[in-house]
């Protein structure tokens, strides 16, 4: 990924595990407090869908989580998004080669993964359920264990997701550990899951939107002449990824706001 364009895979990770724990603070407050494995998966699962936007190219974390199948899909979604956008620009908006912060870097996108998600727990059972945690827990791996993730195995990290979800989902399980937090109606139990997939999509969104490109979070909405506007702050008060500010600003921000809001969320202040 090009440097300057997006931000990089450790501060998306962190601040999607940020943004679920201050949600758990503001549903504590808001008398719907989660359940403790409600607010670690939340926040894991958090952490890897802030990865996912990025399937729409080839050399970002998300392309090599998963082998040849990940890299495959990252070119169909790359296409896809390419074809979305040369269907919808308005006259205003650029002519371009790839899919690249086009489709899966919109609202619309992250709510439709995240009711599709929501849906396939519903309706899908325990193994949607083991297979979203899967794919999300490895992603957070990649993520938030950056570093370490990258100097060892594929099959090391995907045996670490496959156990974790395995773990998880069995304490989940247990009664008033959370299967059904928020949604308890009969059948409802895990369509709460949706929700920290799409807050992760949009946590991405807004962190690239701080980068110097921008970010076309509010398409197919046209602002002016430009359907694909990149939304962000005044160019003075953007960066460059991988700057600074961006390692040493945002980062121990988002872990220092994390923080704050686990303890909010288990009832500590």
């Amino acid at each position: 990924m090009g440097r300057g364009t997006a931000m990089m895979g450790p501060a998306h990770s962190l601040s999607g595990a940020a943004a679920w724990l201050g949600v758990g603070a503001a549903a504590a407050a808001a008398g719907h407090a989660m359940p403790w494995p409600v607010l670690v998966v939340g926040a894991l699962i958090t952490a890897g869908a802030a990865l996912a936007p990025d399937l729409d190219h080839k050399s970002a974390t998300i392309s090599r989580a998963f082998g040849p199948v990940s890299r495959g899909l990252c070119g169909i979604v790359d296409e896809l998004s390419h074809a979305v956008y040369k269907a919808t620009r308005g006259p205003g908006d650029p002519r371009r080669n790839g899919g690249h912060r086009t489709l899966t870097h919109t609202w619309l996108w992250a709510v439709l993964i995240g009711a599709g998600a929501s849906a396939a727990a519903v309706f899908g059972g325990r193994w949607a359920v083991l297979a979203i945690l899967f794919v999300h827990l490895v992603l957070a791996v990649e993520g938030l264990l950056w570093r370490a993730a990258r100097v060892s195995s594929d099959v090391l990290v995907w045996a670490l997701g496959a156990t974790s979800a395995w773990i998880l989902a069995g304490v989940l399980d247990k009664p008033g550990n959370g299967s059904d937090w928020l949604f308890s109606g009969p059948g409802q139990e895990y369509l709460w899951l949706g929700l920290p997939i799409v807050l992760g999509a949009l946590v991405h969104d807004i962190g690239d939107a701080l980068t110097v490109s921008g970010c076309p979070i509010l398409w197919p909405i046209p602002l002016g002449r430009k359907r694909w506007h990149p939304v962000g702050p005044p160019k003075g008060m953007r960066f460059r990824a991988g700057s600074w500010v961006e390692l040493k600003v945002l980062m121990p921000a988002f872990m220092v706001l994390g923080g704050i809001g686990a303890a909010g969320a288990l009832n500590f202040i």
